[in-house]
């Protein structure tokens, strides 16, 4: 009788594997409810006096156009140094990033042109690419993205909408759960979404990965409360 009992209660390697995934899969989730309960909360008055490096990714068309127009106002000398990713078929977006990193050379020296660093990404998905092969492109992707988040090592990441941000935003919040790096996420929807938000902005909005998501219309405030409305920018 005794030998039954303690065969019961024996814990054997296959049990004790299931509690180990169990408390793993527990502790990390507890992790991700963490991070997305700091993620509104504001950054320390000392973190504030250092310079921030700032991860700024552009797209194709107006996407870029209105990056510009906020890289504009930025801070300078506290968002540096400054790395602009654009996707790897997306040429322009890059370009014009560094006519204004050139422009900055007779407002702020050489120091401001000497921080910035321009870089490319596999696209996740081409425009018209059918869904079964962008899986392939999707995985190489977040390689590319995890490659690049491990060499950049931002402290902010800045968006507006492309597509391209997509697989780095992601690296970065499974970063923040795992505590290899905090890097704050500021997405700012684009003027020309009045009622609904983009496919990029409402994946970060639903799986809560933008520390700060931006909207230049009320309408979209008042249909994502968590949603900050700035006015229009542009």
């Amino acid at each position: 009788m005794e030998n039954i009992n303690n065969s019961r209660l024996s814990i054997t390697p296959s049990n004790s594997a299931f509690l180990l995934i169990i408390g793993l899969i527990t502790l990390i989730l507890i992790r991700v409810f963490y991070v997305i309960n700091r993620s509104s909360q504001p950054r320390s008055a000392t973190s504030k006096q250092k310079p921030l490096s700032t991860l700024i990714v552009l797209g194709s068309g107006g996407h870029t156009a209105e990056m510009i127009n906020l890289l504009n106002v930025l801070q300078k000398n506290r968002f540096k140094p400054r790395y602009y990713i654009a996707a790897a078929t997306d040429n322009m977006s890059l370009q014009k990033a560094q006519v204004l990193e050139n422009s900055l050379l007779n407002e702020g020296g050489v120091d401001e042109v000497r921080s910035a660093q321009f870089m490319q990404i596999y696209r996740s998905r081409e425009v018209g690419q059918s869904y079964i092969t962008s899986v392939g492109t999707t995985l190489i992707a977040l390689a590319h993205a995890l490659w690049l988040m491990i060499k950049i090592r931002p402290h902010v990441i800045l968006c507006n909408g492309p597509g391209t941000c997509i697989p780095l935003c992601v690296i970065a919040f499974i970063f923040k759960v795992f505590g290899i790096r905090w890097s704050y996420i500021f997405y700012v929807e684009s003027i020309a979404r009045v009622r609904r938000l983009s496919l990029s902005a409402l994946l970060l909005y639903k799986l809560r990965m933008a520390d700060q998501l931006f909207v230049q219309w009320p309408q979209l405030k008042s249909k994502y409360p968590r949603a900050h409305f700035v006015g229009r920018l542009m």
